[in-house]
């Protein structure tokens, strides 16, 4: 049977340590060996930091999105609906106005005098009509 020593250590950090152990290994001695193990094999520090956590990387994501909607949005903004607009305005068709005849000026005129055109025309048969007897 191996033998056991006694470390000393603050209260508060062999009760973090007590409670991690139980949580991750069946006892405490497994927990600091395969601590000890993790520092030395793959040769880095306890103090050094081992890159950007999950929180960071998330971080930095959104403000990369964001700053991607906000192109987007300028974009749109900007070029795709100006441009729309402005292909949409080539595509309506407006009848063109019709610009009246001559004779349908005449006639206009005739309307605003008061007597048209065919009853003009009525009453010159009537006259000749009535010159013939």
């Amino acid at each position: 049977m191996d033998s056991f020593i006694g470390i000393r250590f603050k209260k508060e950090t062999a009760k973090r340590f007590q409670e991690f152990s139980r949580t991750h290994f069946k006892s405490h001695t497994e927990a600091l060996e395969t601590m000890l193990d993790f520092f030395f094999y793959n040769e880095i520090s306890p103090h050094e930091k081992l890159g950007p956590t999950g929180r960071t990387i998330e971080a930095s994501f959104k403000k990369r999105i964001n700053a991607v909607i906000a192109i987007m949005r300028d974009m749109e903004k900007t070029q795709t609906k100006p441009t729309a607009a402005m292909i949409a305005s080539l595509f309506q068709t407006e009848a063109p106005q019709k610009k009246p005849l001559i004779l349908e000026k005449k006639i206009l005129r005739e309307k605003k005098d008061g007597v048209s055109k065919q009853e003009q025309d009525s009453l010159e048969e009537r006259d000749n009509s009535d010159n013939n007897l």
